[in-house]
């Protein structure tokens, strides 16, 4: 993309300019940040667990990387209690997931939901990281 002195109507404009050449300078020097599915339970105590997921994608964040939680997305348009719709998001969820570089898996039980994912994750030989308590990466037997 060219920026261009002049703005819209014409007129010579070089504050713009300058600050439009920063933000693309700038945007240039960030480092890659790799998409990360997180795969982490939601059903059974979904406030707790929305909240942890949100941790979750946070903690992938400071790590450098690109959270995608469909499990937080979601719901806010489907009914996670409606088999149809269910079915219809992990089928969304495994498209989406598809498009991350791993697949990191969060908590202390493996959802039906979870379990899916991990075994498609699995299967398109996509990264799968186990992650404990404090989050550290442990192995998929723990």
């Amino acid at each position: 993309m060219s920026i261009n002195k002049y703005n819209a109507e014409g007129y010579y404009d070089p504050t713009a300019y300058e600050a439009l050449t920063r933000i693309e300078r700038e945007s240039k020097k960030m480092p890659f940040r790799p998409l990360v599915y997180i795969c982490s339970p939601y059903s059974g105590d979904v406030e707790e667990n929305v909240k942890k997921a949100r941790e979750h994608c946070r903690f992938a964040l400071n790590s450098g990387c690109i959270p995608i939680a469909m499990h937080l997305l979601l719901p806010q348009f489907m009914d996670d209690n409606n088999p149809k719709e269910r079915d219809l998001a992990l089928f969304i969820d495994l498209v989406i997931m598809g498009k991350c570089q791993e697949v990191w898996v969060f908590g202390d039980r493996i959802s039906d939901g979870m379990a899916i994912e991990i075994a498609k994750a699995k299967k398109r030989g996509q990264g799968v990281k186990y992650f404990g308590f404090n989050y550290k990466e442990v192995s998929e037997d723990a």
